[in-house]
């Protein structure tokens, strides 16, 4: 097992930062885009005595091998599916008794169609039933959000706005809090375990000592908010649902993206990490809060003890904390300007006009760019809102843009960051 998971961390760490359509290098949570992870695997990963093979993506799919029948938990984005199946059929063509979805993401649900045969379960959490209205409700925003977030194709959805409840139908048989399904020899215990979505649920096997907890552990920091846009995540959700995985005592703990933990020792001490790393930075963001310090100063204040450090390239401090305050407080920040639909932009607008135009505010943002690349980049924003089709203010901002990529290290922000650097191309070579 321990090749396994070497392999694992060369197919999904290996290789330098790069752009989203180079090839196989990127599963990293860095800086990199994760899209790409897996693609040069070769053969299934097994683990748990060889019962448990996992496929490498950008949410991986794992196959349960019983005397019955195989089972499947998550099914990967739908551009994985062919090369996981293919992987997987590879080591049983038996047929597949069940399928588990940790929770509604496509990224988990893309090959179900691949994998549903006459009298297979598709086993979900209740709530994914609005979970998928609510995704298919905004198909078209987030048909553009999820192409810059991940480095894909601009563009709009096939049916942008199908209405309230129009979601299709995933799974035939709902978890309301736990349900045990036996198929052959093991047992799958679905437990509901919200966090990174309302939806969200971890599958046990207690047979194997093996939980399957989804996207409810990353190796970094989670995505209390995710800049695609998402509902409200619940940092004590969160916190829960790890101290429910802990309390069985797993053996092996299988995430939907990146490495298996094995061993109970280090599962419980990983585990605990992650779990108190997500309870501080709630108990700051609540504190400050209480304190009637704003948002903005939080997220500059609040940072993790070397401890309690997990990493950040997926998820991010700053953005979780922004999430977390507006999750329990909404948009208004207590200035009575935010009451009013006049945008923030509008303002700024106005005192790039009293500063001579965007001319002068172009060479500032210019000047700034070596050691203050966010406020260079905001300078720009401003700048724009009086002529957003100026040459030295989309100069300025290409240079914020790049030097912010190239100190990043997260997969997300380097995601948005190469779309804006897109945009602004095009606006500079616009006529």
């Amino acid at each position: 097992m321990k090749r396994a998971v070497a392999a694992l961390c060369a197919l999904t760490l290996a290789g330098p930062a790069m752009a989203p359509s180079a090839s196989s290098q990127e599963g990293r949570l860095d800086g990199g885009s994760p899209v790409m992870a897996g693609q040069d695997q070769k053969e299934a990963l097994h683990f748990a005595g060889g019962r448990i093979h996992q496929a490498v993506g950008f949410g991986n799919t794992f196959l349960v091998t019983t005397k019955d029948g195989n089972v499947v938990i998550d099914t990967s984005s739908a551009f994985n599916v062919t090369r996981h199946r293919d992987l997987l059929r590879a080591v049983s063509t038996a047929p597949t008794r069940a399928i588990f979805l940790t929770h509604a993401h496509p990224d988990h649900t893309g090959g179900v169609a691949a994998w549903k045969e006459a009298g297979t379960k598709v086993v979900g959490q209740a709530n994914a039933v609005e979970f998928n209205n609510y995704q298919t409700r905004l198909a078209g925003f987030f048909a553009w959000r999820n192409a810059a977030q991940f480095g894909g194709r601009l563009g709009t959805a096939a049916n942008p706005n199908p209405g309230n409840f129009a979601a299709p139908k995933l799974a035939d048989t709902l978890v309301e809090k736990e349900q045990a399904l036996k198929v052959g020899d093991l047992t799958f215990v679905a437990i509901a375990t919200p966090g990174e979505t309302p939806d969200h649920m971890s599958v046990w096997i207690p047979e194997l000592k093996a939980a399957f907890v989804g996207d409810n552990y990353y190796a970094s920091f989670p995505n209390l908010y995710t800049l695609r846009g998402t509902t409200t995540r619940y940092a004590l959700d969160y916190v829960a649902s790890l101290n429910r995985i802990m309390a069985l005592e797993p053996e092996i703990v299988l995430p939907s993206h990146g490495v298996p933990i094995e061993g109970k020792a280090k599962i419980r001490e990983t585990l605990t990490q992650y779990r108190d790393a997500i309870q501080y930075v709630h108990d700051a963001t609540v504190a400050g809060m209480n304190q009637g310090k704003d948002v903005y100063t939080l997220m500059r204040e609040i940072r993790l003890p070397p401890a309690l450090e997990v990493g950040e390239g997926y998820g991010n401090l700053i953005w979780s904390i922004r999430g977390i305050y507006e999750g329990y407080a909404g948009f208004y920040d207590g200035d009575p300007a935010t009451m009013y639909a006049t945008p923030p932009a509008a303002a700024a607008g106005e005192l790039v006009t009293l500063a001579g135009g965007p001319g002068p505010v172009a060479a500032r943002a210019q000047a700034l760019v070596a050691t203050d690349p966010e406020l260079a980049l905001r300078l720009t924003s401003s700048a724009l809102a009086v002529d957003p089709n100026h040459k030295a203010v989309l100069a300025a901002r290409k240079a914020a843009l790049q030097a912010l990529l190239a100190r990043s290290k997260n997969s997300n922000e380097a995601g948005w960051l190469r779309s804006g650097i897109a945009r602004t191309d095009a606006a500079l070579n616009a006529r």
